[in-house]
């Protein structure tokens, strides 16, 4: 199988910018970065919508939710969601309760995800932050499928700020497999074209990328990212 060019690795990717310090002007260039790399679309804060798209472009907009801890009630994370919607968000990137999952309460965790689908209904696309590294395989499995019944669009592996990691190929292809039928987003540490043309081999079809532009043009990333 052919390695996915740098062009199609961009069109994978959330171009993401979620650092507490940043401005409307960073969000500003952020969109005019992901147009001219041609990303799938930018990622943000809810209290940075809404982003003005270029007219003409096809660049979408995803708004994190009960982010970073996943720690905020459902009715929190609902809420949210909605306001972001409404405001123009695309896609919601939501953060389950991580420890509800490490205890096993897997109908805690589908019931936190199927609050913001409610609150999120389709067209808007659904991403459930499961935050991998700091579950084992069992519960990798567990979150997933609740994310599945719940009618999330996408199981995602990271936020990129627990200090567990961020997304591995083993993770993503974990989640790949147990839920077939919905799509994997590998978030967190992607820097470099081999590390995302990897994930989309085991099986991501979404990329949650801060540096883009070091990472389609192959040069060494600059700092920390998401």
């Amino acid at each position: 199988m052919t390695a996915p060019t740098a062009a199609e690795v961009a069109r994978a990717i959330d171009h993401t910018l979620l650092k507490p310090e940043a401005t409307h002007a960073d969000v500003a260039a952020l969109v005019a970065e992901a147009v001219e790399l041609g990303t799938y679309s930018v990622c943000v804060s809810p209290s940075m919508l809404p982003v003005a798209v270029p007219a003409g472009s096809d660049l979408k907009v995803a708004a994190v939710c009960g982010f970073p801890s996943g720690k905020h009630t459902s009715t929190v994370k609902a809420t949210e969601a909605a306001e972001s919607v409404a405001r123009g968000a695309d896609e919601i990137d939501m953060v389950i309760d991580v420890g509800a999952a490490r205890e096993g309460r897997f109908d805690a965790v589908q019931a936190d995800i199927a609050a913001v689908r409610a609150a999120a209904p389709a067209p808007t696309v659904l991403k459930v932050i499961i935050e991998s590294a700091a579950l084992s395989d069992e519960e990798i499995v567990g979150a997933c499928r609740a994310a599945e019944a719940a009618g999330a669009d996408f199981v995602k592996t990271s936020t990129g700020f627990h200090p567990a990691g961020g997304a591995s190929e083993h993770a993503v292809r974990l989640m790949a497999q147990t839920v077939p039928t919905l799509q994997v987003k590998a978030s967190g540490g992607v820097r470099t074209l081999e590390q995302a043309q990897a994930m989309m081999a085991a099986g991501a079809t979404r990329l949650g990328v801060s540096g883009s532009r070091a990472l389609l043009g192959g040069a060494a990333p600059g700092g920390s990212g998401y």
